[in-house]
């Protein structure tokens, strides 16, 4: 598996295991990620595909490296999807008025 892919399966993972926000983000601690049973198989390096992600601005925590026990409730956050660009919304509803 690539980062790319390790990322996409933790973005997943946070969202099944954390708990959604009024902003759309979704919020886990390191140490519920740390310790659940289907990310310890998934991700060899859990803490190197944080960083990565974090790299990429899909998550934001406190810290650059976290540590199990000491970090545990370092609250990762899964930043939500941008919203769609405003142009492409009205060209695609122009598009289909057009087709009418």
């Amino acid at each position: 598996m690539n980062v790319e892919e390790e990322v996409g399966r933790l973005q997943e993972e946070i969202q099944r295991l954390g708990k959604i926000q009024p902003d759309g983000s979704y919020k886990v601690t390191f140490g519920v990620l740390f310790n659940d049973d289907r990310c310890a198989n998934i991700f060899e390096a859990l803490v190197g595909t944080l960083r990565a992600a974090k790299k990429r601005k899909i998550v934001t925590y406190d810290g650059e490296l976290l540590l199990q026990g000491v970090h545990d409730n370092v609250e990762i956050i899964l930043k939500p999807p941008p919203p769609p660009p405003v142009v492409e919304a009205a060209a695609a509803a122009a598009e289909a008025t057009a087709e009418s």
